[in-house]
């Protein structure tokens, strides 16, 4: 299986429009292709997903050790896999930048295509791009991608300026007001939440194969060309289930379960059954609850009215162990308090008061190390939330350190059967 990955100078450059259009665009072409998001993003995967019909999944150079990036990568055959990046090029964890798309381009010895936002330049990219092509030889910078342009005299003005540099300009994506997609504060608004996205997806397709009217379609032929095997993945253990029959929370407002970390427990023979918290169903039956992170915070009311699900999960945890992360975490304090200033009661399983009423952004990886069953020992994770926490008392579940190895204060808490922290896992240390 070959791959590669678009990646960007900065953020806002435009990444996931224009990943999902090249999704859509060779999938209706016939290829098999899948997506991958480089770092900790719940949400792009999904749209991944719909637009080319295949499972993406997350290829993290800071959390995960490079045999389990190498065995994801080439897990599921595909003709070809596109790799978004997150943030800039170079832009990792602090003080180096380690876990950068960078980092997932040397170890995966992948090409790497710069997507560039070129609305508000001309010449002047020609420097941008070279510098980028220049600053790692260990990471090849084989194509381009210009993104959000103007009129063709606009396209050829970059064109001309990017060709001493050799690299292919494989197309164009015009700057269009209908290929935006909303978004809130944790990203883009989820793909089960975005109405007419297939429509959307047809429309980016559409865009990128013409490309800039007045000036050359894309060029598919020599993107593919410019894909690379991926290298083979030695072997790597998978992550071991918390239990052999686990209910799994699954609804807008708890979607930010890692596909890995679920296939690996179906893989070592564990039974998941899924229910909807915003449906009010009952947790199933299972020897272990699993509450992902989502966005509780825009269904509190709905959530504290759901007596059906908030009486099962103190049922669950009277005997058996239930676990929640971020928004999960959330769930299971005693109150949340939602951006209009209004408390909502949880389900009361830790001493925890949460609130969205005053933001502030909590957002980094982190190392996590626990005794508890079933997670005993180092973890690495990853905090990204806007509440507030008011109250948390009693036993915390993690001690943490920074990326840096900087000790921080202990994460999360446990009570009898109920733990949680706003940490999400990505894999063992």
């Amino acid at each position: 299986m070959k791959g590669l990955i678009l990646a960007a100078p900065s953020s806002g450059a435009g990444k996931t429009t224009l990943t999902l259009a090249l999704l859509r665009h060779l999938a209706r072409q016939g290829l098999k292709v899948r997506g991958a998001k480089s770092g900790p993003d719940y949400i792009d995967p999904r749209f991944h997903e719909a637009a080319c019909g295949t499972p993406s999944l997350n290829l993290d150079a800071w959390a995960m050790a490079s045999a389990r990036i190498a065995q994801l990568a080439s897990a599921d055959p595909a003709d070809l896999l596109v790799i978004e990046g997150a943030m800039g090029l170079f832009d990792g964890a602090p003080p180096e930048g380690r876990g950068a798309v960078a980092d997932l381009a040397r170890q995966l010895g992948l090409p790497v295509v710069l997507v560039v936002d070129a609305g508000r330049m001309a010449q002047s990219i020609a420097p941008l791009v070279a510098g980028f092509a220049n600053h790692d030889p260990q990471v090849c910078i084989a194509g381009v991608i210009l993104n959000r342009t103007g009129s063709a005299r606009h396209v050829a003005m970059l064109r001309k300026a990017l060709a001493p540099l050799g690299l292919p300009v494989l197309g164009t994506l015009p700057r269009r007001a209908d290929l935006a997609l909303p978004s809130r504060h944790l990203g883009l608004v989820q793909a089960e939440e975005t109405g007419d996205l297939s429509a959307f997806l047809d429309r980016a397709a559409d865009a990128l194969s013409e490309g800039t009217p007045g000036d050359a379609p894309f060029d598919t032929d020599t993107l593919r060309a410019l894909a690379r095997p991926l290298p083979d993945a030695p072997e790597a253990p998978l992550l071991p289930p918390p239990a052999q029959t686990i209910a799994v929370a699954r609804d807008a407002a708890f979607a930010f379960a890692y596909p890995h970390q679920l296939r690996h427990w179906q893989a070592m023979g564990a039974t998941l059954s899924f229910f909807s918290p915003l449906a009010d169903d009952p947790v199933p039956d299972a020897d272990f609850a699993f509450l992902p992170g989502g966005y509780p915070e825009l269904h509190a009311g709905r959530l504290a009215a759901n007596s059906t699900t908030l009486d099962s999960l103190r049922r669950h945890a009277s005997t058996k162990p239930l676990y929640g992360e971020c928004g999960g975490y959330m769930l299971l304090g005693e109150t949340l308090t939602d951006a209009e200033g209004t408390t909502h009661r949880m389900a009361g399983l830790l001493p925890l008061d949460t609130s969205f009423a005053t933001r502030r952004l909590h957002l980094g990886y982190r190392t996590l190390t626990t005794t508890q069953a079933p997670f005993a020992g180092s973890w690495a994770g990853h905090e990204f939330h806007y509440a507030t926490t008011l109250r948390a008392e009693g036993t915390p579940l993690f001690q943490a350190r920074d990326a840096e190895g900087t000790p921080l204060p202990p994460m999360g808490l446990i009570r009898g059967h109920a733990m949680g922290s706003f940490a999400h896992l990505i894999d063992r240390r």
